[in-house]
């Protein structure tokens, strides 16, 4: 099944939710070697030792990798004791450490964050050994702890892990080296979905390799609290104090044992002579997995070795899904791509999602020869007409596969073709014959398209179209085989109207008189020439012209529609427009000016072809004299509208302005005798003030001092400075005035005024 990784449901199961307080980090380890020396005249041995150590690297608090390692090499004798031999100290991995791809087993997987697992290699050379006659050589790595969160083993925080191999008598002897894991386990699993995993070895020497479920061993304890980190209870015990057999973890019974470390149904387990591992994991959790390997040759076990490794199983969800283009599907699992007179069959793939597919696989089997192609998008060509099975499958291997069945008809060649038959001139149906032809000698259905006015399922239709133009007349045939194509010719149809319909929107009034006509002749477009002659000089070339029509007079209209295709048309419409004689409205105004002290104008029509008229002064007042006298009662700009009528209901309409002018006029006396007789007792002005703005009188004595000024026209000035002060002496003063008219215009005049005691 395709599967990628869904939420997980319970973090406290899975290594990258474990508790970031304590230092858990050992996911699982294994060994191997390679015989350097054995030198059977001195009786020595020499190896080099390589170590995977896998790492949960998701916590930041997490132990990082020793850089002081400890390994220890022991005699394991042929009653089963175990002799401390030397030890290999202050060992540091090998650059660089390596984060092991989450996905790459299952390309579909999703990862979280935090999920992190880390491999490391340590390497470092025994040094000669003594040859063994009998019993075996052990090297062991001893370390806590491992993560608090496995499933499937009583307390795993407090232990820790031991990885170690046995090199036999007979491997010394033989110079041996030690089968090689082909890869690493899967990071990540999924719940409720078959497990197919390759867990075997390789081995160098050509020797027969076995695989069983084994116990994971234990070694050290969590704080190394009775005796020091380096206690047999510590964190990195002593090698040379810790000595083999280690003890195996502690496994949840009933439910997990070692042979069934994982539950299932079917339950996980291991082939023995492939190592393949199966079953479907029913469980979600992490799962501390041990699996040791045997060689033998010829009988004799050489070497045997452990790997242990931490499975985490999550819930997933099908992501990769295969689809191609298909004419059809079967029960949606086999798509039927049918061709058509070709043999050459291209393949469109439409599997999802993309991001998760990384390998294609597309197979045929064509007369018993097979035929795969590996890119996304396929093409095969087939010998000849006939049924054709394959199939197509995603990421082939992997836990996130899909796949789909392929079957291929190729059929004889269908081509679509017609002809079409019609006047040119004449607006009537057009006659199309189907000239189609198929390999398979039938043809079902016939689907025409009119240039989207109409459809027809006949073989041989006949249509008439409502408009003219370059028609797209589309065909498209289908035969007994489903096999289908499709034509599209161009019709240039253009016949000339069978009859040219003029409407008018009017057909009479006075002059001038506006007439838009409506051409309703069908067909007709722009592509026609049409010409029209109004009767009065002029013409047009639109289809529907819109005239004015200025003189009086009865007139006769013509109108000639040509096709694109030359085909031509006529008609004279005698008499369609009447025009009647429109006064023509005048009058004269004298004066041609007023102000406001003279606002009388005499008004006196000089209209043409009229009988009777009206009068309109500002749209308020009516008269319909024939000359008219009138006094305008205010200033400004004034409307002046004569209607002109005649006997025949036309009439004619004149509007004139004329200004009256506002008129402000001042004027100050050149003496004046403040004594109090009443009489000339003080400078002021007389006149006309209405409508003045920004006045301003000011007095100034001869030495340029201000005496008085006023923003009032109707306020003197008594001959006391400020019109309160003390009395001035007779004499001659200066006075400026100034002021704005009702029409913003500046007045500034500069006078004497003399003062007479």
């Amino acid at each position: 099944m395709n599967v990628i990784l869904k939420i997980l449901a319970a973090c406290f199961l899975l290594v990258w939710c474990a508790n970031p307080v304590k230092a858990k980090h050992i996911v699982g380890g294994d060994m191997s070697y390679v015989c350097l020396l054995s030198d059977t005249v001195n009786r020595l041995v020499n190896y080099r030792i390589t170590m995977h150590l896998y790492r949960d690297c998701s916590n930041p608090e997490g132990a990082a990798y020793d850089t002081d390692a400890k390994f220890g090499i022991y005699e394991k004798t042929i009653d089963g004791r175990f002799r401390f031999v030397r030890q290999i100290v202050d060992q540091r991995y090998l650059n660089p450490i390596r984060n092991i791809d989450p996905t790459a087993n299952n390309p579909c997987l999703i990862v979280p964050p935090g999920v992190c697992v880390q491999d490391a290699v340590y390497q470092f050379i025994t040094g000669p050994l003594p040859m063994l006659n009998a019993g075996s050589y052990y090297i062991a790595y001893q370390r806590c702890c491992r993560n608090e969160t496995i499933s499937n083993i009583i307390r795993p925080g407090d232990a820790g892990a031991a990885f170690v191999i046995e090199i036999t008598a007979a491997a010394q002897k033989n110079c041996n080296n030690s089968p090689v894991f082909k890869g690493l386990p899967p990071v990540v699993i999924c719940v409720n979905s078959a497990l197919t995993y390759d867990h075997s070895a390789v081995d160098a020497d050509g020797d027969l390799v076995t695989y069983e479920f084994c116990d994971p061993l234990t070694a050290g304890g969590q704080d190394g609290s009775q005796g020091g980190k380096n206690s047999c209870t510590g964190v990195t015990p002593d090698p040379s104090a810790c000595l083999p057999p280690f003890v195996p973890v502690n496994f949840r019974a009933p439910l997990y044992s070692t042979i069934n470390p994982m539950g299932g149904d079917p339950v996980i387990s291991i082939d023995p002579v492939t190592g393949m591992i199966t079953g479907t994991p029913r469980v979600q959790g992490q799962f501390v997995v041990g699996v040791c390997i045997r060689e033998f040759r010829n009988g004799e076990l050489l070497t045997e070795t452990r790997r242990d490794f931490q499975f985490n199983v999550a819930f997933c969800e099908p992501q990769v899904f295969a689809k191609v283009q298909a004419d059809s599907t079967i029960q949606g699992k086999v798509f039927v791509v049918n061709a058509c007179g070709t043999l050459d069959v291209d393949f469109v793939n439409l599997s999802t999602d993309v991001k998760f597919i990384r390998k294609y696989r597309w197979e045929f089997d064509v007369q018993g020869t097979k035929q795969v192609q590996t890119s996304r998008d396929a093409r095969f060509s087939f010998p000849d007409i006939g049924s054709f099975t394959g199939k197509m499958v995603l990421n082939e291997g992997t836990e996130c596969s899909d796949s789909l069945d392929l079957l291929v008809n190729t059929f004889p060649e269908i081509v679509a073709d017609y002809q079409y038959a019609y006047d040119t001139c004449v607006a009537g149906p057009i006659a199309f014959e189907d000239l189609s032809r198929s390999g398979s000698g039938q043809i079902l259905n016939w689907n025409w398209n009119f240039a989207n006015s109409g459809n027809s399922t006949v073989a041989d239709p006949l249509f008439q179209f409502a408009t003219p133009g370059r028609k797209d007349i589309l065909l498209r045939v289908k035969d007994v085989n489903g096999c289908e194509d499709s034509i599209k010719k161009q019709i240039p149809y253009y016949p000339v109207p069978p009859l040219l319909i003029v409407d008018p929107d009017r057909n009479a009034g006075c002059s001038p008189l506006d007439v838009c006509f409506r051409n309703l002749s069908s067909p007709i477009d722009t592509a026609y020439k049409v010409t029209w002659d109004f009767g009065d000089g002029s013409g047009s070339s639109a289809i529907s012209p819109c005239h004015r029509f200025n003189d009086a007079g009865n007139y006769s209209v013509y109108l000639e529609v040509v096709s694109p295709l030359g085909c031509r048309t006529d008609r004279i419409y005698p008499g369609l427009i009447d025009v009647s004689q429109s006064p023509k409205a005048a009058f004269e105004m004298n004066p041609d000016r007023l102000n406001s002290l003279s606002p009388i104008v005499r008004i006196t029509d000089q209209s043409q072809f009229s009988n009777n008229r009206i009068w309109q002064i500002n749209r308020s007042e009516q008269f319909n004299q024939s000359d008219l006298e009138y006094t305008f009662r205010d200033t400004g700009i004034q409307q002046v509208q004569l209607i002109a009528l005649s006997t025949n209901g036309c009439r004619d309409t004149l509007t004139q302005y004329i200004d009256v002018e506002p008129i402000v006029s001042f004027f100050l006396p050149n003496a004046f005798t403040p004594n109090g007789d009443a009489k000339n007792d003080g400078f002021l002005g007389v006149g006309y003030t209405l409508g003045m703005m920004d006045f301003e009188l000011a007095v100034w004595d001869r030495w340029g001092s201000l005496l008085f000024s006023t923003g009032d026209p109707d306020l003197a000035w008594n001959g006391r400075r400020n019109n309160l002060g003390e009395l001035l002496p007779g004499g001659v003063y200066v006075y400026t005035l100034q002021y704005l008219t009702p029409r913003r215009q500046q007045v500034r005049t500069t006078g004497y005024v003399t003062l007479i005691r």
